[in-house]
């Protein structure tokens, strides 16, 4: 047992030199972006009042005085080629004047995006969606059939069938049902679920119990999740004989 503990305290140390090294250089590149575009824009002044710059994004810098805000490259940069200004067309530089893509000099390591134009390719996007929408529920409204007139069942033709639908749906036993209603708070198990559920799936079994009968505690937990997801506040998966919840996000819309 010895060597296997040995060996399991050295994966455990090898995993702490990789968080250690992964935050040392997540800090290296902290740093080297910031000296990039201090060294960058240390030539530039801003367009208005002539303070002193600060990147804040990629390819976007803000006055240290007055607090505007613009893109450095299309103020400052002009094209190796011929000298024209520069464009962001999507998400590249273009010059002007002889169309060639330019490579930004106040970029570091991030993308840059239009966002006008991505602006205008969600609303699209979202007006689309709506249209189909609309155009999928019309097909299925002309799609309806028209209502059957069928002919009511003669539940006594058949010898035996209802005396088997009382026995069915008969509330004789709904007396044993009562000490399971007496003390239930639907609001204090609600809280409780929400207190250890989040974005990511939970296994039912693993929420902690509110009352000291484990069966009736499950019973009541179950009833709540129901409730819960028939209002739209968490999700249900099931997977074999495991039930797994989350929390639904409004991204998931």
């Amino acid at each position: 047992m010895k060597p296997a503990a040995a060996d399991a305290g050295g994966r455990v140390e090898i995993i702490k030199l990789a968080f250690a090294l992964a935050d040392a250089v997540k800090a290296f590149v902290t740093h080297a972006r910031r000296f990039c575009y201090e060294v960058t824009l240390s030539g530039h002044a801003c367009t208005r009042c002539g303070g002193a710059l600060s990147m804040i994004a990629e390819s976007r810098c803000r006055c240290r005085d007055c607090g505007h805000e613009f893109d450095p490259t299309i103020e400052f940069q002009r094209c190796s080629s011929c000298g024209g200004k520069l464009r962001l067309r999507v998400s590249r530089y273009q010059c002007r004047s002889c169309k060639r893509d330019m490579p930004s000099h106040f970029v570091f390591d991030g993308p840059v995006f239009d966002r006008e134009y991505f602006r205008e390719r969600m609303a699209e996007s979202r007006k689309r969606k709506a249209e189909r929408r609309e155009a999928i529920q019309k097909e299925l409204l002309d799609s309806r059939s028209m209502p059957l007139d069928a002919p009511a069942a003669e539940l006594e033709s058949i010898p035996g069938l209802m005396a088997a639908l009382n026995d069915l749906v008969g509330v004789a036993d709904v007396a044993a049902w009562l000490p399971l209603c007496k003390g239930f708070d639907l609001n204090r198990y609600q809280k409780h679920l929400l207190a250890h559920l989040g974005r990511w799936a939970v296994d039912f079994d693993d929420i902690p119990a509110l009352e000291e009968n484990p069966r009736l505690d499950r019973v009541w937990r179950f009833v709540t999740i129901v409730f819960m997801a028939h209002g739209g506040l968490i999700e249900i998966e099931q997977d074999g004989a495991d039930i797994m919840l989350r929390v639904k996000c409004e991204t998931d819309q």
